[in-house]
């Protein structure tokens, strides 16, 4: 099964000082190749931060924009990885020794897979038409 693992953190790679950043990009790299050797890895990248995002809004066909996401929180999404798990409690394992859930958190969520969001995104037997 797929799951998604959002990373949310107090402070993104931007805010911190350049030793810290450095030593963090350390520990994703480290933690990136074991989980590629694991075969958990399908895909991850990092966020820019919510200064540089545009939240969207659709509401009866006018297109409204805004800066940001600007919430009462100070965990802000600084990117992701999709893995692949036997179960929740495997994405468990993995997402714990994802870096930003040592300074943050780790969201888990399984990622749909049934017929007819399958059929709705263009795959037929998980097999994709296009991509």
């Amino acid at each position: 099964m797929k799951y998604l693992c959002l990373i949310c953190a107090e402070k993104v790679m931007e805010q911190m000082t350049e030793d810290d950043a450095t030593a963090h990009f350390a520990e994703y790299t480290e933690f990136t190749d074991a989980i590629r050797a694991s075969g958990h890895y399908l895909d991850c990248n990092r966020l820019l931060p919510p200064s540089e995002a545009i939240t969207i809004r659709v509401r009866n066909g006018k297109i409204a924009m805004t800066d940001g996401p600007y919430v009462e929180t100070k965990e802000q999404l600084g990117g992701y990885y999709l893995i692949e798990a036997r179960d929740l409690n495997e994405a468990i394992q993995v997402a714990a020794r994802i870096p930003g859930a040592w300074r943050g958190c780790v969201e888990i969520r399984p990622v749909a897979e049934d017929k007819q969001t399958l059929n709705a995104l263009g795959f037929i037997d998980k097999n994709p038409i296009s991509r």
